[in-house]
């Protein structure tokens, strides 16, 4: 491992220490917003789980509650996916499990510094994971949440949970982009995980239909629209490389097909794009009998796009240049992440 990315990662916790007073939080856009792209034509969006990009210990993790046993793991945790970013080169990037603004700064030292962190605090305090971004280009609004609950199960869930519910939407963020003139809002999301659990799928369904209302008003008022993130679930309408099937209506209700405001707007998934071969962003070792097979590969991470900006895509791909493990021989995230490049 690289000794000087080490002292930057301890230089930029130090600093942070001094001048926060808490890690979790930087929302606010700059007085003076700038636009940083190597190429102006040129959008690349990429959507990561991150696995537990943890530096300052929350409920024993880095420890037994996470990945990284200690903080010495995750600094080198956060190397490989700075090793990543470097390759990928995006416009900006989409965090999931990320613990807040120190690992987005030490991110951001690692790999490009025109970068500008953006995070705004969730609520899942069992976890303490959170959703931001590093962008090349400042949003024109500070990121905001929505603080909505909504009981489960919602009408025609075909999740068969027989109990009864009520949930917010806990990591996610929204902001808006001016990018070459074309206004764009972009939400962030990562639901609540286990695809095939009864009551787990109950709940994202509900978490998708508080977001399809901001979704609608969002469209509706004239902006174009990105959905990104780890939605934890499948698509029924493009099957991935094992051909999952969800329970859920999640997919559908946020591209517009199911739920209140179903035909009133449309969003597109990047995945079509991609070949159904390539088509899984998760490794989870399902049996737990520690060996790596084809069949414990899904794709759970989304990017969904308004017709005009689906119009434009150049590229799409997955990211599988690195092995996954059950053991912890890599530092590498369980999850690959998703790209995406705009011609604008």
């Amino acid at each position: 491992m690289n000794i000087l990315n080490i002292i930057k990662i301890f230089i930029v916790l130090f600093l942070n220490k001094l001048i926060y007073s808490t890690d979790t939080f930087c929302p606010f856009v700059p007085a003076k917003t700038q636009d940083n792209r190597e190429q102006t034509n040129r959008l690349r969006i990429v959507q990561y789980n991150v696995e537990w990009m943890f530096l300052d210990t929350y409920s024993n993790c880095p420890g037994t509650s996470c990945t990284w046993s200690n903080q010495s793991e995750s600094i080198k945790h956060i190397n490989y996916i700075s090793n990543i970013i470097n390759d990928l080169n995006p416009d900006i990037i989409n965090f999931c499990e990320i613990e807040g603004c120190d690992e987005l700064e030490i991110m951001l030292n690692l790999t490009n510094n025109k970068f500008r962190p953006y995070l705004i605090k969730g609520t899942d305090s069992a976890t303490g994971q959170n959703v931001g971004m590093l962008t090349l280009i400042d949003p024109i609004s500070n990121l905001y949440r929505i603080e909505n609950k909504l009981d489960y199960p919602i009408p025609e869930s075909n999740c068969g949970y027989t109990g009864v519910g009520s949930t917010g939407v806990s990591k996610h963020y929204i902001t808006q982009f001016v990018i070459n003139d074309i206004n764009i809002s972009m939400i962030s999301v990562h639901l609540l995980a286990y695809p095939t659990d009864s009551s787990r799928c109950s709940a994202r369904e509900a978490q998708a239909q508080i977001l399809q209302e901001q979704i609608y008003n969002l469209i509706y008022s004239g902006n174009e629209l990105i959905l990104l993130g780890d939605l934890n679930d499948w698509d029924n309408l493009i099957p991935d490389l094992n051909s999952n099937i969800p329970n859920s209506q999640v997919l559908d209700i946020f591209k517009g097909n199911r739920g209140k405001y179903a035909g009133l707007y449309e969003l597109k998934s990047i995945s079509d794009k991609i070949p159904q071969s390539s088509r899984f962003s998760e490794y989870w070792d399902s049996n737990s009998d520690c060996k790596v097979t084809s069949n414990e590969f899904s794709m759970i991470d989304h990017i969904l796009v308004t017709s005009k900006l689906y119009n434009k895509i150049s590229n799409a791909f997955i990211f599988h240049n690195y092995s996954h493990s059950c053991d912890g021989t890599t530092y590498n995230s369980d999850h690959d992440p998703a790209v995406v490049d705009f011609f604008i």
